[in-house]
């Protein structure tokens, strides 16, 4: 770690004790990394919740050339995804869950984009042009499955991409839950081509004005806590691909607080292993 001042974004000690093996160490050809991947770790978590441009990264971090190197070529070989995949499992396992959940609930956000090309569309529902931000969590609020696309696209036909990915890398589901939205003809897709059930959550009839809705706010509270991470507020990226690794950087930085906590409670009751830990190395073995 760098003498520099510290940024409120920076991980701690144990953040990174949790982090650093799930990060690629050095190619045995190629240029040698000049910067430590600490710093460039923090760099990109920097620039996710404080939303400034490359550029205007501060000049006490790694050269902003640099740091977006290292952010593309970790999206482009699925090292983001399998970051977030990891401590997805390693935080439902500490918190007393099954490490593959078994019920997911979904639902989209349409958010503005800003000049910058790439696809977009126009929501005429939400009077939005830009894209459309499909999330399939589980009980936790915790990601299993994020696309984004244009937000011209309909939510049954968005929903058809992320329960495709579903399908594939979660077959322990065995129920979604959703809005109105995703009714009508997506509920025989679904009963056609998954394992599962999709069940619709309804309104309360005769209820007027705002109401929680069953299973349907942990969605909601996982949109939230997105919205605290100002790259997050509209679409900056070029490429949906980018703007589905953003999100997952921001629950990636979630879910370390999160873990570092549950190790310093360990070690404060005096486990020298955590449980969790071990079920995870039982997971990865398998």
């Amino acid at each position: 770690m760098s003498m520099r001042q510290a940024y409120s974004t920076d991980m701690m000690d144990g953040e990174w004790h949790i982090l650093e093996p799930l990060i690629p160490t050095q190619r045995q050809r190629g240029r040698k990394i000049s910067y430590q991947r600490r710093e460039i770790v923090n760099a990109i978590f920097y620039l996710n919740r404080n939303g400034c441009t490359w550029r205007n990264l501060p000049h006490d971090l790694p050269p902003y050339r640099t740091v977006s190197h290292y952010y593309q070529r970790w999206r482009r070989d699925g090292t983001w995804q399998a970051m977030h995949d990891h401590l997805r499992v390693r935080l439902r396992l500490a918190s007393g869950r099954h490490a593959e959940p078994s019920a997911g609930i979904i639902d989209s956000q349409s958010v503005k984009m800003t000049e910058q090309r790439g696809e977009r569309g126009y929501d005429a529902g939400k009077k939005i042009k830009g894209r459309k931000r499909h999330l399939l969590v589980d009980t936790l609020g915790l990601l299993l499955v994020t696309v984004v696309h244009p937000a011209s696209l309909q939510d049954r036909d968005g929903a058809k991409l992320v329960l495709d990915q579903a399908r594939r890398g979660f077959p322990s589901l065995e129920r979604i839950w959703a809005d109105g939205g995703y009714g009508g003809k997506l509920i025989h897709w679904v009963e056609q081509t998954c394992p599962w059930v999709l069940e619709i959550v309804k309104r309360m009839q005769g209820h007027k004005g705002f109401q929680v809705r069953p299973h349907l706010w942990i969605v909601e509270r996982t949109f939230g806590w997105l919205g605290r991470y100002r790259r997050l507020s509209k679409d900056y990226e070029c490429f949906p691909q980018s703007s589905e690794a953003m999100i997952q950087i921001a629950m990636i930085r979630l879910m370390l607080r999160r873990l570092a906590r549950y190790s310093e409670a360990q070690q404060c009751c005096g486990q020298s292993r955590p449980t969790s830990t071990v079920q995870l190395d039982e997971v990865l073995a398998a």
